[in-house]
């Protein structure tokens, strides 16, 4: 019937999870006329986004930044009067190789880079080339990233610039990598420059706390209910619709509920899933993080970040944060393990892994000294990244559960795109604007595409 939607009552709406895409379903469901309780296992809000104290200085557990075509981000900051806290900075890539760190990241850093024949060098700014300016990925979805890179740079550039970055990434998992997956960053990280020879990346002042602490307070002078500490332990159902969620201290009800826990957990979560779709779930695959994070009294290098090609270092790269935010004073720098959570790696003492990560920044920076640590810090998850294999798109669950009303997300749900903040934001609104809205609603916001 014509209008009907706009009868329908106001909604209790539940969202598991604060990271930024809960915080995002829950600023749009209210936005959208519903009621709303925000339930997040962790003692803050913001998942990987949120800040430890570092020493004096408020830093995330796991570095974000932001890129030209983030048009999520911008949108969101705008309503949550942040626009003029989005700063742009010229930033720049190294690669590290054949013990020496090289310029990296435009064509002439390609082109001067020793070692390296001249045609595997051509097809690989090539491929770069290509990949930035493509907007489908439909033909690539069902191809390996290796037999795609092999396909456009040869077996030789395969070996000196991807091989290493892929293996120490996703290990056992590194020669069936989506090829979608892998064209997605390269296009994203492309577009984000102010001319072909200058990378042009972004961050929010006061980092991505400035953004979480603004959505939680925008959220509770909306009449939203946060509550922390207060982990799920299962969905609630009755006559296939959903009914809320029992947490460790009480019982939410709702008419709608917004899962963005990880895909690991949802199975045992919502016990009164089907069969088939539990194992769906269950079938997604993840690969641990473990940041190791520096703060030095002097930089490392010049670059944001350093591709690293150290067959005995297993690490994809170093990530100097202080490049990018350089208001921090002292050097902010990361070092990104990706592994299965079954490597004994994952469950090395914290001391092990920085002495190894210093290591790293001393073949980088042979001056730097352990006199330069001012702290140290290791951050974990489990569930850090997902592997992206062939033919990921199919085997995603739909967002919206056969259980009416429930519905569930998490970073793999971004595909192909890799998981950030924006696309956080974009899948969390649209997670909202599946509820019917009320008569008394707001318009619901427009998506907006224009540069910053």
């Amino acid at each position: 019937m014509e209008g009907f939607s706009d009868l329908l009552p106001m909604a209790k709406v539940l969202v598991i999870g604060a990271g930024v895409m809960g915080l995002a379903a829950a600023w749009q469901s209210l936005r959208d006329g519903h009621q709303v309780d925000l339930i997040e296992a962790a003692p803050e809000p913001g998942g990987m986004a949120a800040h430890f104290d570092f020493d004096g200085d408020s830093i995330e557990r796991f570095y974000h930044f932001v890129c030209k075509t983030d048009f999520p981000t911008f949108e969101l900051l705008r309503e949550l009067g942040l626009e003029d806290r989005l700063r742009w900075r010229p930033t720049s890539m190294g690669f590290y190789t054949d013990g020496r760190l090289h310029p990296w990241g435009n064509p002439v850093a390609l082109l001067r880079l020793p070692n390296a024949p001249l045609l595997s060098k051509l097809r690989y700014g090539l491929l770069a080339f290509v990949s930035t300016r493509r907007n489908s990925w439909a033909e690539l979805e069902n191809v390996s990233a290796k037999d795609w890179i092999i396909r456009w740079c040869g077996e030789d550039a395969y070996r000196r610039f991807w091989k290493t970055l892929l293996e120490f990434k996703f290990y056992e998992h590194a020669d069936n990598i989506s090829a979608a997956w892998i064209w997605t960053r390269i296009r994203r990280i492309g577009r984000s420059r102010s001319s072909i020879m200058q990378e042009e990346l972004g961050y929010i002042d006061g980092g991505s706390q400035t953004l979480i602490d603004a959505l939680v307070q925008a959220i509770e002078q909306q009449g939203g209910r946060i509550h922390l500490g207060s982990p799920v332990q299962f969905v609630t159902t009755k006559d296939n619709g959903v009914t809320g969620a029992e947490t460790t201290s009480r019982h939410f009800a709702a008419d709608h509920v917004i899962s963005t826990s990880p895909t690991p957990y949802v199975a045992d979560m919502i016990p009164d899933l089907p069969e088939d779709w539990k194992a769906r779930y269950r079938s997604i695959q993840n690969i641990g993080v473990i940041c190791v994070i520096f703060k030095l009294r002097r930089p490392v290098t010049e670059h944001f970040w350093v591709n690293v090609c150290i067959p005995d270092l297993t690490i994809p790269g170093v990530v100097e944060l202080t490049n990018l935010r350089k208001e921090i004073g002292s050097s902010i720098v990361y070092i990104p393990y990706y592994m299965p959570t079954t490597n004994e790696k994952f469950f090395w003492p914290d001391e092990h892994l920085v002495a190894e990560g210093f290591g790293c920044l001393l073949r980088l920076n042979p001056n730097l000294a352990a006199s330069d640590i001012l702290a140290t810090r290791v951050a974990r998850l489990r569930h850090g990244q997902p592997v992206c294999e062939p033919g990921f798109a199919s085997k995603i669950p739909p967002v919206q559960t056969p259980i009416r009303g429930l519905q569930v997300a998490d970073t793999c749900f971004y595909y192909p795109e890799d998981r950030g903040i924006a696309e956080s934001v974009r899948l969390g609104r649209s997670m909202a604007h599946n509820i019917p809205r009320p008569a008394h609603a707001a318009a619901p916001t427009p998506h907006v595409e224009s540069a910053v």
